[in-house]
């Protein structure tokens, strides 16, 4: 719930402040985001089995975020930064939508 609880805050933090992105790094927030939410998502997921860690939570919240925008980063370095990052959006999108129905089915037993 500790996950849950903090994308929450974070959201209506975001929303009150309005946060300025310098230019060089709006191409990467959309991925850090992406890449926080598959780390929630798996965290919520682990609350419900059982299994939760909150070490196990940071240090994947904070590798998810690093590694997405590090290999957004070496696409942009090799002129293939749209595929890259399509790619990073894909592959945490199916994580994301797999935890969900993971979610799901623990909740409803369907």
């Amino acid at each position: 719930m500790i996950p849950a609880i903090g994308l929450l805050v974070g959201l209506v933090i975001g929303i009150v402040l309005h946060p300025d992105v310098p230019l060089g790094l709006q191409p990467y927030l959309p991925i850090a985001v992406i890449a926080a939410l598959d780390a929630v998502f798996g965290a919520v997921r682990a609350v419900l089995d059982g299994i939760f860690d909150d070490k196990v939570f940071v240090v994947s919240f904070l590798s998810n975020v690093v590694v997405a925008a590090l290999i957004v980063y070496l696409g942009d370095q090799l002129g293939v930064g749209s595929q890259l990052s399509t790619g990073v959006v894909v592959v945490l999108g199916v994580r994301i939508f797999s935890n969900v129905a993971a979610i799901r089915r623990h909740l409803f037993h369907a």
